[in-house]
């Protein structure tokens, strides 16, 4: 089964949308939020095709000392595409504030999620 992983926030009408098309969705947590399984734990034996979720849940937390490639590392060794939610006219900005973790994450503007999704698992 094709399965996007999303962190907390994304819309859930994208999830139901991605539901119905027999897409699994699981809930995945940045660390900080216990939204659902730890990004840092992914494996490829967790079949994830894609994981969703807007900027400030992968930048780095000053308290925490976490970078932005500890929260996507394991994401980056399995292979799992990454897109991240930032309005179109942020795009440039947030690439800078990924730095070199923003040559390997796409970055899509929230009204263009679903389609990128379904792009992204050949499903249009």
């Amino acid at each position: 089964m094709t399965t996007v992983g999303y962190l907390q926030g994304v819309d859930p009408l994208l999830l139901t949308r991605l539901a119905v098309r027999g897409i699994g969705t699981l809930p995945i947590s940045n660390g900080f939020d216990n939204h659902g399984k730890f990004i840092n734990a992914i494996t490829e034996r967790d079949g994830i095709d894609l994981i969703v979720g807007h900027l400030h849940k992968v930048l780095r937390t000053q308290r925490q000392g976490f970078l932005v490639e500890d929260i996507l590392q394991a994401c980056l060794d399995c292979g799992v595409s990454v897109l991240i939610i930032v309005p179109e006219a942020d795009h440039a900005a947030a690439r800078s504030l990924l730095g070199k973790v923003g040559d390997c994450v796409d970055l899509v503007a929230p009204d263009q999620v679903y389609q990128e999704c379904m792009s992204r698992l050949s499903l249009t």
